[in-house]
């Protein structure tokens, strides 16, 4: 099929479909890849939301930083089994539980 065939009314219709549908392709990898880098950017540059992802089992409630220093913070988190104590370490790349120490009420 030659283009010169192609009606002037069906060659825009086309290309309305092809734009749109690649302004969808855009639009959702921009989100997806933006909520990736937030995700990433709380494990590594936000420990107090990272307390929150990596222990999402335990049914935190609320956290307080008890103390914080450059490769460690100390938070006590409130839980559905009561208070708890958690060691957040850094690592090469991103933040991890060190220790989780149950408290009693």
């Amino acid at each position: 099929m030659d283009i010169r065939d192609v009606s002037n009314r069906r060659f825009n219709h086309t290309m309305l479909w092809a734009v749109l549908l690649s302004s969808l392709v855009v639009a959702v990898a921009a989100t997806l890849g933006r909520a990736m880098a937030n995700v990433k950017a709380a494990l590594t540059d936000k420990p107090d939301i990272a307390v929150y992802l990596l222990l999402k089992d335990e049914g935190i409630t609320n956290s307080v930083l008890l103390r914080s220093h450059e490769d460690q913070r100390d938070y006590l988190v409130e839980t559905e089994d009561g208070p708890k104590v958690v060691k957040l370490k850094m690592g090469e790349s991103e933040w991890y539980v060190s220790s989780i120490d149950t408290m009693h009420e």
